[in-house]
């Protein structure tokens, strides 16, 4: 008797970030929402972190050569239906993350810019910056920001909703496809995102 076929497959999220060893953030976060979500979750792990909710401790980067291998194990074996980017950490890693999503030609790709932990640690060197904006923008569909990953790359202090609209304004003029500004770290008991689009779309989500 010929076994029946399989009618499901889970999706595939490659998830290239840094190791949270809190579980709040980074890899160990995602993949949580990932699974909670139905998919399945992947990795590329960028750099190591000590951290805890008081803050973070030390960072340990991953080198590029062993970044762009995990990607390509996990691209030439079981392949990605989406990847989602968080801490980069270095230039030399935005480089090697960029050349890896060209070369197995991975989308849709959502990038979420970790600069600063909740605890108010920097978690991307200054030089990393323009890389991360120049390299990656143009490859993702979606770009994440909180209002302090947004005010750094802005240089504006986002403390309302119209501030909010602004910086969302000038990320879509460098090169975001679509921005989804986080809104937490406003005052008040409401928290307002805004999905920005470059064809004049703006959604408000409260809650």
């Amino acid at each position: 008797m010929t076994p029946p076929a399989f009618t499901h497959r889970y999706a595939r999220v490659l998830i290239i970030a840094g190791s949270d060893s809190g579980g709040g953030a980074g890899i160990q976060a995602d993949l949580k929402a990932v699974a909670a979500l139905g998919a399945y979750g992947m990795t590329a792990i960028t750099a190591l972190t000590a951290q805890n909710t008081l803050g973070v401790r030390a960072i340990h980067g991953v080198p590029p050569a062993m970044l762009r291998a995990q990607i390509d194990a996990v691209a030439e074996d079981i392949g990605a239906d989406a990847v989602k980017i968080g801490m980069l950490h270095a230039p030399d890693i935005v480089h090697a993350v960029a050349g890896a999503l060209d070369a197995h030609r991975l989308a849709p790709v959502v990038l979420d810019p970790v600069m600063i932990s909740t605890s108010g640690s920097r978690l991307l060197q200054d030089d990393a910056v323009q890389a991360l904006v120049a390299e990656l923008f143009p490859r993702a569909a979606l770009v994440t920001p909180n209002l302090d990953e947004a005010g750094f790359l802005t240089g504006r202090r986002l403390d309302d909703e119209a501030g909010m609209a602004a910086a969302a304004d000038e990320l879509l003029a460098r090169g975001a496809p679509a921005v989804l500004l986080k809104g937490g770290h406003l005052p008040g008991d409401e928290v307002a995102d805004l999905l920005a689009t470059h064809d004049g779309g703006r959604l408000w989500l409260r809650a």
